[in-house]
């Protein structure tokens, strides 16, 4: 399985992928599942997001399995010399850079858009950054909480709940891996179409405002603004999962129709002709009221009988799911979300097959995540490296081998 070649719509693109930790390599996961041959570099230390616990071998957690899947990769220590000119062969072997170092961490490792291009004319180069390179904050670190706490998304849990606070998932990275990836699928169609590479920059910060204005934006996209930035509907306080008689569910009555199945649903059809809540607008602005009434009718009835009702009318309803309990959902058993594999290291475990399917290229687990510099000798080979040559690249100055 682990030489299983590519059939996906990215086979033949070769990636190098100097990110870490996780908006980086969600982008290139995505693009490792899509068929490419994505070359992960590390330093002799690793990513730190293989050490994170519960592990079986060190090095090795269940989330990086996941996230490094269908990837090869080395170990280059890039502050010396014979590991630079390494991976200045690998750059013009390779159609694709991605890296998440600061402008002038890139500048100072050569990994700058013009020292790369020097390798490789019509490389399409990534530079995902915490902040625009352009701004006063672009040499500062960045993390997915000080992303969240500056676009505005912590502070949409104060308008709501009365302080700022974090939504517990790492969501601006992930968005901008998603961001990282789809630029890098457009500067490839527009080097396929014309022959010429270009620089990309994705930063975290401009992103994640981008995303949360997507809804958000409302009176404020005009100048002057006709009203307040924020989405009425989304800043209630009474939206939230619903306590019925034996759990917890979402039930989000939308349409017009849905509202007039819910108000016959729980005896108050005469609601159906009440002024507030007649069309979608006169609705948005009497929200607290409505989604009061859908609390207090939640409580009468089980989840089971709710979302009988809700799929048997079309009103959107979904039980509350664990993480945990999502293994075993009736939908995620039938659509083969979870698989069963076995790494060659690390035993049996439960990769995700990529949620997106293409019909006439689809996705293959092709290689399990590898374990530090599992590859590191096969990549130099490729690119013509003697056994020797390949023996100085690994060997630190301590004496030691980095893989």
């Amino acid at each position: 399985m682990t030489n299983r070649p590519s059939n996906g719509p990215l086979a033949g693109v070769r990636v190098i992928d100097l990110t870490s930790v996780i908006m980086g390599p969600y982008a290139t996961h995505i693009l490792a599942d899509m068929g490419a041959d994505v070359i992960k570099v590390e330093p002799p230390e690793g990513d730190s997001f293989r050490h994170y616990r519960p592990a079986r071998h060190a090095g090795m957690s269940g989330s990086f399995l996941n996230l490094h899947r269908n990837k090869r990769g080395i170990v280059l220590d890039l502050k010396r010399p014979a590991a630079r000119e390494a991976l200045d062969l690998l750059i013009r072997s390779a159609d694709v850079l991605v890296h998440n170092l600061r402008p002038r961490a890139a500048l100072r490792l050569r990994l700058d858009y013009e020292s790369v291009r020097k390798c490789r004319e019509d490389i399409v180069y990534c530079g995902a950054y915490g902040f625009g390179a352009d701004g006063p904050y672009g040499g500062k670190a960045a993390y997915d909480d000080l992303i969240q706490a500056g676009s505005g998304l912590a502070g949409l849990y104060a308008n709501v709940h009365g302080e700022p606070q974090y939504c517990p998932t790492v969501i601006c990275d992930k968005i901008a891996g998603q961001a990282i990836a789809y630029a890098v699928l457009g500067a490839l169609f527009h080097r396929a179409r014309s022959g010429g590479g270009q620089a990309i920059e994705v930063p975290m910060f401009e992103t994640a405002i981008e995303f949360m204005l997507v809804e958000h934006y409302g009176g404020g996209a005009f100048d002057p603004p006709l009203g307040p930035i924020g989405f009425q509907r989304l800043l209630s306080r009474q939206r939230k999962p619903y306590r019925t008689a034996d759990g917890h569910a979402c039930i989000l009555p939308y349409s017009d129709q849905n509202w007039r199945d819910f108000f016959d649903f729980i005896g108050r059809p005469e609601l159906s002709q009440d002024q507030r809540f007649r069309t979608l607008p006169e609705r948005v602005e009497h929200i607290d009221a409505l989604y009061r009434l859908v609390e207090e009718a939640a409580r009468t009835r089980t989840t089971g009988q709710w979302v009988e009702f809700c799929d048997r009318v079309s009103i959107p309803c979904m039980p509350v799911l664990d993480l945990n309990a999502l293994q075993d959902d009736a939908h995620v058993r039938a659509v083969g979300l979870f698989e069963q594999a076995q790494h060659p290291s690390e035993g049996d475990y439960r990769p995700l097959r990529s949620p997106v399917r293409f019909s006439a290229t689809p996705y293959t687990l092709r290689r399990h995540a590898p374990a530090l510099g599992e590859h590191t000798r096969e990549v130099l080979a490729e690119l013509g490296l003697s056994a020797e040559r390949i023996d100085h690249v690994v060997q630190r100055d301590d004496g030691g081998a980095a893989s």
